[in-house]
C-alpha cells in the first residue's frame, strides 16, 4: 500500500472493497470449574494462563532474540530491494523458504512480482535450486515457483497440511490475492508446482494487502487464516476458519485481553508453536506510520528508495489459545531495530512466517532487513526452544503459584536455567494451597543447571503419577533462575 492510500484510509476514504462488519467472540478459556485441564501438554510462560500470583522478585521477562546474521541476500535480478512476505516451512528434513521477488516498487499485485523458493538442510545455509518452471527475461535458470499470474505473487503464502488423510495433491496449500480479487486457494503435491483451484476466491472479507496466513490448528480441529483488515484507521488482524480450505466462516476481528492502546500490525505471522500446538504464537510487525528516524542525507547514503524511509517498525510478541482474542503480555519490542540507519526505514524488520527448530536446543525465525535498499536480505534470529519469554527471579528470589490444574503424566519436566548460585524448588499443593505429603518445599530437591528438559525431584524421587486427575497447584520458588516451560510427561 502506498502513502496516498494510507492517507485516504486515515481520512476515512475507501480505496479497496468495503470490509463488512466483523463478529467478535469472547476469549476461549480452557478450564472446567476453575481447574485448567493440562493433561500432558507443554505450557510456555508467555502469558498469565497458568499464573495465579507471583511474589517477591518473580516476574515475566521477554526474551531478546540472538542475531545470527544474513541467511539469504536478495541479490538475484528477479529479487531485489522489495522482496517480502517470506514463509519458512519445516518439511521433515528440509527447510523450505518462499518469498516475493520484486526489484522495483510499484502497484500491489503487478506482473513484476514473482514468488521465489530456496531450501536448506539446517536452516542456516540456503540454496536456490534452478527449477526451470517459469521464464524471467527469457531464461528459466531461476528459482521461481510462481510468475506471470498477477496478483498472486504479491503475497503468496503456503502451508503444509500435517494430517495423514489429506490427499497427496493437497499436502501443500496456499492462499494469495489482493483486495481486488479476494484470496484464492492453491494446492501442490511437491511444494514447487502450484495449481490454483476453484473458479473464484475462497475468502472475500478483508483488505488482503499484506501476508495472509493459513495454518492447520490441531487444537481447534480446523484450518485458520489470519489476515490484515482496517478498523477505525488502524491496521488490525482478523481471522476466519474452515474445515476444507474451500469454504470459510465469516471474518472475526482479533481483539485484545487488555485496554492498552491499539497499534498498527502490518503482518501478524500467527501460527501454532510446534512444541505446544494448542498455543498460537505471532511475531507481528508493528508499524509506526509517519515516525521518521533517519534524515534525508542518511537515506541517500544507504540508497533506500525515497518513498520508504518516512516510517519505522519493529516486531512484537502475541499469543492466542484459540478464538478471536490475542494476549499482549508484552507491549515492548521483541525484535528491535539494529544499529545503523538501514534498520530504521519503512517496512524493514518484518518477520517471516513460522518459527522452526534448527538444533537440539535452538529454534529460529527470520526477518526481512534493509527493505527498499540494494542490501535487502533475510536475516536469521535464534532463541532457545520455548524461549520466547520466561518467569524469572533475581538473586533475592521470588515465587510463582499456579492456578488449579489437572494433569496426567509420570514426571514434571522443566525447561529452565539458573546461575551457579541459583536454583528452583517446586512444591505441589492441593487446590486450596496446602502442601501435599512428600511434595512440600522441604521435600523438594533443588533443580540447578540449564536444560531444555529436566525432571523435577523430591526426596522420594520424581514420580507424580498419583496426582493424575486431581486438582493441584504448583509453587515454584526461584532464585537467580528463569522458567521457560513445563509439562507433565507421560
Amino acid at each position: 500500500m502506498n502513502r496516498r492510500q494510507w492517507l485516504q484510509l486515515s481520512a476515512g476514504m475507501a480505496w479497496a472493497p468495503v470490509v463488512r462488519p466483523f463478529r467478535v467472540e469472547a476469549k476461549d478459556e480452557d478450564s472446567e470449574d476453575g481447574v485448567l485441564e493440562l493433561g500432558s501438554r507443554r505450557e510456555l510462560f508467555v502469558d498469565r494462563f497458568l499464573v495465579d500470583r507471583m511474589e517477591g522478585d518473580a516476574n515475566f521477562l521477554l526474551a531478546r532474540p540472538r542475531d545470527e546474521g544474513v541467511a539469504l541476500p536478495f541479490d538475484r535480478p528477479w529479487e531485489g530491494a522489495f522482496c517480502g512476505y517470506a514463509t519458512v516451512l519445516q518439511d521433515q528434513g528440509l527447510f523450505r523458504l518462499y518469498y516475493r521477488g520484486l526489484p522495483r516498487s510499484g502497484r500491489d499485485g503487478s506482473d513484476n512480482e514473482v514468488t521465489c523458493y530456496a531450501e536448506s538442510t539446517d536452516g542456516r545455509h540456503w540454496d536456490r535450486p534452478e527449477l526451470g518452471l517459469f521464464e524471467y527475461e527469457g531464461q528459466r535458470t531461476n528459482n521461481l515457483v510462481l510468475a506471470h499470474q498477477a496478483p498472486f505473487s504479491h503475497n503468496f503464502c503456503p502451508m503444509i497440511d500435517p494430517r495423514p488423510e489429506v490427499p497427496a495433491g493437497e499436502r501443500y496449500k496456499a492462499l494469495a490475492g489482493t483486495g481486488r480479487t479476494g484470496l484464492w486457494a492453491f494446492f501442490s503435491d511437491d511444494g514447487l508446482r502450484w495449481q490454483r483451484t476453484g473458479d473464484g476466491p475462497v475468502i472475500t472479507q478483508g483488505a488482503f494487502d499484506s501476508q495472509n496466513v493459513p495454518c492447520w490448528s490441531e487444537h481447534e480441529g480446523r484450518y485458520l487464516c489470519y489476515f490484515r483488515v482496517f478498523k477505525d484507521g488502524f491496521r488490525r488482524v482478523a481471522r476466519t476458519t474452515s474445515e476444507d480450505f474451500r469454504n470459510w466462516t465469516e471474518a472475526e476481528l482479533m481483539t485484545y485481553d487488555d485496554d492498552r492502546p491499539i497499534e498498527h500490525l502490518y503482518t501478524n505471522q500467527t501460527s501454532p508453536y510446534f512444541r505446544a500446538p494448542h498455543l498460537n504464537v505471532g511475531i507481528a510487525a508493528r508499524f509506526m506510520p509517519g515516525r521518521r528516524v533517519i534524515s534525508v542525507e542518511q537515506a541517500e547514503d544507504i540508497g533506500v528508495d525515497p518513498g520508504y524511509f518516512n516510517d519505522c517498525s519493529d516486531a512484537v510478541l502475541l499469543t492466542t489459545r484459540g478464538g478471536s482474542v490475542y494476549d499482549r503480555t508484552f507491549m515492548e519490542g521483541f525484535l528491535i531495530p539494529g544499529i545503523g540507519p538501514e534498520n530504521w526505514v519503512s517496512r524493514t524488520n518484518y518477520p517471516a512466517l513460522n518459527v522452526v527448530q534448527t538444533s537440539a536446543h535452538e529454534m529460529s525465525f527470520y526477518a526481512n532487513q534493509n527493505y527498499g535498499q540494494p542490501t535487502a536480505h533475510l536475516r536469521r534470529y535464534a532463541l532457545r526452544l520455548d524461549g520466547f519469554a520466561s518467569i524469572r527471579a533475581g538473586y533475592n528470589g521470588g515465587e510463582l503459584i499456579t492456578k488449579p490444574i489437572r494433569v496426567e503424566g509420570g514426571t514434571l519436566e522443566l525447561n529452565f536455567e539458573t546461575s551457579a548460585a541459583g536454583g528452583i524448588r517446586v512444591e505441589v499443593q492441593d487446590a486450596e494451597g496446602n502442601p501435599l505429603p512428600g511434595f512440600s518445599l522441604d521435600d523438594a530437591v533443588e533443580t540447578i543447571g540449564n536444560e531444555i528438559e529436566r525432571s523435577v525431584y523430591w526426596n522420594h524421587g520424581s514420580d507424580v503419577s498419583g496426582m493424575a486427575g486431581r486438582p493441584i497447584r504448583l509453587r515454584f520458588v526461584l532464585k537467580d533462575a528463569g522458567l521457560y516451560s513445563m509439562r507433565f510427561k507421560a
